[in-house]
This record gives structure tokens, C-alpha cells and sequence, in this order.
């Protein structure tokens, strides 16, 4: 079921969000203090482009330096990014099919506003360390 919900994800809006993650992600690489941000934005575009039977949690070992990149992402491309997902997910639940696909958009709000000390990890093990 999840890659048939993945298929119909990828075709709707999992691509056009990818590419505007790689876009972010290739922009934020410009610089030499932007390239753990164009990483996260890397890491984040291919959850975007696959997302079910994925999950992000947050990871115990992130600290300060990871809320104030935090900071910095939201300010530079975080709130563009989430933008695109409330756009997306607004669409996609006008529909009755699109709905689970919307939610789905919705889901991916905060990790687009705040990606550093998190990680994205397989549903069946939400809960493993790593």
C-alpha cells in the first residue's frame, strides 16, 4: 500500500516539492556556512519526493548549535518551503482521493520549518537509535 500511495505522491506533488527542495538546497551550497543547511534541504527533498513509510523524530544528541541553525533555516528558506506545502496540501484536499495526499503535505510542515536535529527513519522503527 505505501508504494502505491508513493506513486500517486510522486506524480501529484512529490516531485515538483522535491525540485523546489533541491532548488533550496543548491542555493543554501553557495557558501561555505551554508552547505550543512543545502545537506538538510538534500535529506528533506528526497523524504518529500517518498514519503510514506517514513517518519521524522527528533534526535537526543542535537543542541544549541542545531536551534540556532534551526533559526537561520526558517529565516533563509524554511517559511518558503512551508509555504509550498500549505499550497500543495490546500490542493490536493479538494479532493476526496487527494485528501490522505494533502494531510500528507501537512505532515511535512514542520520539518520543512525546522530540519536540523531531526531524523528521518522507516515507520516500523520510529523509536531505534542510530
Amino acid at each position: 500500500m505505501k508504494t502505491i500511495l508513493n506513486v500517486i505522491w510522486l506524480v501529484l506533488s512529490g516531485f515538483w516539492l522535491f525540485l523546489a527542495y533541491l532548488a533550496a538546497g543548491a542555493l543554501l551550497c553557495i557558501t561555505i556556512i551554508g552547505i550543512p543547511f543545502g545537506i538538510a534541504a538534500f535529506r528533506i527533498g528526497v523524504y518529500a519526493l517518498w514519503p510514506f513509510g517514513y517518519t521524522t523524530v527528533e534526535r537526543r544528541d542535537a543542541g544549541a548549535p542545531s536551534c540556532l541553525g534551526n533559526v537561520l533555516w526558517l529565516v533563509l528558506a524554511g517559511w518558503w518551503l512551508a509555504l509550498g506545502h500549505i499550497a500543495t496540501g490546500l490542493v490536493l484536499c479538494v479532493t476526496i482521493i487527494g485528501i490522505p495526499f494533502g494531510i500528507a503535505n501537512f505532515k511535512l510542515i514542520p520539518v520543512s520549518l525546522f530540519p536540523l536535529g531531526r531524523e528521518i527513519v522507516p515507520t516500523d522503527e520510529p523509536f531505534a537509535t542510530r
